[in-house]
């Protein structure tokens, strides 16, 4: 089907206008009639408006690498009221991420330069073709310390077109994995398809240190070295063409713009001023480091074991000659002129995440507990207990969410379903949760009957609601279901929909026989539903033969 697309789209080329349209009509109901029995998966879709020259190309759904600004009239206006100084931007970056003071100001600095660039070359149009060296800046340090968090909120703040991806899913060719230039097609996504917006946008790439060249024993690693010239392209200035040529979407949108029908439209987006930041974790350029101080200062290395406190420095003392060592292209690294190594996270730095940052998790599980109706307190003794174990776990900032899950998995799992509505984390709750667990429920075990009562009235409304038959229990009926479900270890409604699967037939037969739509469900009925839904079908059948006869 493909070969006929293209060379249909050739055979276009030479025919006059008006046989250009009947072809181009013909093809497409082919198209379409070929697409009927085929299943594509587009990376996006385009909607057309009546208007020819509002195409517009859709954001992808769900896609949670790409932040969606506002509306783009907003964006602008950001853009060309665009005051902020380095302070500000770094006070607002305090709120929400810990430590990492060079970072945030090296980050501060090279937002407000490129903005106020961005914000003189809408105002000033001849700027545009002026030479402007881009600030692009390459973030080391180890997992976890809030490299991402950083750029996720100065995209926030900004609200400029925003795009992350990892270095790992990419290819040389794009046939494999994905193709560079995908991530510049994302940022006009993310702009609504205006080009002229994205071109002030930013590309954030994490694992960056993941595309170095050199593998294990020397061998070169050409797919990364094909992904670095690619990259390094794109970071200097280049045209990227907003369709992929991969993309069938792109041949489809080819075809229609062959027919001579829409006016022409700009089908490339220069990178000369898309801000490129960068990321990786780089450990293993920090041991090479060190040998290196360590030979220079001391006559010879002392091997490769590098204590994590000492990391931050030898990452802080790279140099090109090091990264060049370590698998990047000169060409690469050149144009990554800052570079910044963001720091280690100790146990204090961890406790500090937990009680001052605006987007700690601790907030996030007491959302999750919020959302049942229930809260917690936890002492100050337990955030430092949490942190301590957080600061073995290696992974930075992503270890707190490692501990409190399992500190927190049965609590989530077990207290929604009582009549707990608060209780208190210690240091005891962090090294033996299930036994704290166990215990808070036995001590409020003489609630849990309440909630389970009132879980059988929901059972009841839902059922009336779904069926129109109303079902009222007994006192014995709701004792039986109830012990039920603290012996099975089942909700009720498990209970009742097991129990009562077939109820709402039965009724139902019930109701148009005798009209009745309100029964009385009691302990013979949740013991043997069967036998009594059984019972009162026949007799619906008795009674309206009755009134049958009555009537005659």
């Amino acid at each position: 089907m493909y070969d006929s697309i293209i060379n249909s789209s050739q055979i276009l080329k030479f025919m006059s206008e008006k046989e250009k349209g009947s072809q181009l009509e013909e093809l497409q109901k082919q198209l379409k009639e070929a697409l009927k029995n085929t299943s594509f998966t587009f990376p996006f879709s385009y909607q057309e408006d009546n208007d020819d020259d509002n195409e517009k190309q859709e954001t992808p759904p769900n896609n949670p690498n790409i932040e969606i600004p506002s509306t783009e009239e907003e964006i602008l206006r950001r853009i060309r009221d665009f005051n902020l100084k380095p302070r500000e931007i770094r006070d607002y970056l305090n709120r929400f991420v810990v430590k990492q003071e060079e970072a945030k100001k090296v980050l501060s600095v090279a937002i407000c330069d490129h903005f106020n660039h961005v914000r003189q070359c809408i105002e000033d149009p001849s700027l545009l073709e002026q030479d402007y060296s881009k600030q692009n800046i390459l973030l080391l340090g180890p997992t976890g310390v809030g490299k991402t968090y950083l750029m996720r909120n100065i995209a926030k703040l900004i609200g400029v077109p925003f795009v992350k991806a990892d270095a790992t899913k990419f290819s040389e060719t794009g046939y494999v994995g994905a193709d560079v230039e995908d991530l510049v097609r994302d940022l006009v996504k993310v702009a609504n398809g205006n080009v002229e917006l994205a071109q002030y946008g930013i590309i954030y790439i994490d694992e960056i240190d993941k595309i170095a060249s050199e593998a294990a024993g020397q061998v070169k690693d050409v797919s990364g070295r094909g992904v670095q010239i690619n990259l390094l392209k794109l970071m200097e200035e280049t045209e990227v063409n907003l369709f992929s040529p991969t993309d069938m979407m792109a041949q489809m949108r080819a075809m229609m713009d062959v027919s001579g029908t829409k006016k022409g439209k700009k089908k490339s987006i220069n990178t000369r001023h898309i801000l490129f930041i960068v990321s990786g974790a780089f450990d293993k350029l920090a041991e090479e480091v060190k040998r290196r101080v360590d030979r220079s200062e001391i006559g010879f290395s002392r091997g490769p074991s590098l204590l994590a406190d000492n990391m931050d420095r030898y990452l802080r003392e790279a140099s090109t000659i090091d990264f060049i060592k370590y698998g990047f292209e000169p060409e690469f690294i050149g144009r990554l002129p800052v570079r910044v190594s963001c720091e280690s996270l100790n146990k204090e730095d961890l406790a500090r995440i937990l009680t001052s940052s605006e987007g700690s998790i601790l907030k996030q599980y007491h959302l999750d507990f919020k959302g049942y109706g229930i809260d917690f307190d936890i002492t100050d003794e337990a955030i430092l207990e949490v942190a301590s174990r957080a600061a073995v776990e290696k992974t930075g900032a992503r270890g707190l969410l490692t501990v409190l899950e399992r500190i927190f998995r049965n609590y989530k799992f077990d207290l929604p379903s009582t009549a707990i509505k608060h209780f208190e984390v210690s240091t005891n709750t962090i090294a033996h949760p299930e036994v704290t667990l166990k215990k808070i429920l036995l001590e409020n075990k003489h609630l849990q009957k309440d909630v389970l009562r009132d879980d059988l009235n929901r059972f009841a409304d839902q059922f009336e609601k779904e069926h129109g038959l109303v079902l009222e229990f007994d006192e014995e009926a709701i004792n039986v279901l109830i012990e039920a479900s603290i012996e099975e270890d089942k909700t009720i409604r498990a209970i009742c929909e097991d129990r009562l699967k077939d109820f709402q037939h039965g009724l139902q037969i019930i109701s148009r026989n005798t009209g009745k739509i309100h029964f009385i469900v009691d302990k013979d009925t949740v013991l043997n539903p069967d036998k009594r839904l059984s019972e009162w079908v026949v007799a619906s059948f008795k009674e309206k033969a009755e009134k049958t006869d009555e009537t005659k």
